[in-house]
């Protein structure tokens, strides 16, 4: 039986496509295969309150994936959230991506401005 990776997107990695220019879906093909993409809903708060120039547009892109339910807010929320999945957690930020790997956690995170790699713990 083939399981499918649940992926969390954090707001930077919602950015990423309108600032690098990558593509986050197929990135993430190449890394997983087939996943299940979702971005918490803390993640869409952030976004909404955020002035980042890019905001506007990583909320449409935040409006193609299932909102995945989460207390709180910013990274605890975040990592609360891909912990309960069991998720990969693709970020850039760099003490997220600690927390998360001590958590036992995979993280993808930019490479080169234009690739994803996957970061084990």
């Amino acid at each position: 039986m083939f399981l499918v990776q649940t992926v969390i997107l954090d707001a930077n990695s919602l950015m990423m496509p309108f600032q690098f220019k990558i593509n986050i879906d197929l990135e993430l093909q190449r890394l997983l295969g087939d996943c299940k993409t979702m971005v918490p809903s803390a993640v869409l708060d952030e976004l909404w309150d955020t002035s980042e120039p890019q905001a506007r547009a990583a909320r449409k892109l935040a409006a193609k994936y299932p909102e995945a339910p989460s207390s709180g807010a910013g990274d605890d929320a975040i990592l609360e959230c891909a912990v309960k999945l069991n998720a990969v957690l693709v970020t850039n930020d760099k003490e997220l991506c600690a927390r998360a790997k001590s958590e036992g956690l995979r993280v993808a995170t930019l490479k080169g401005r234009n690739h994803l790699v996957i970061e084990e713990f």
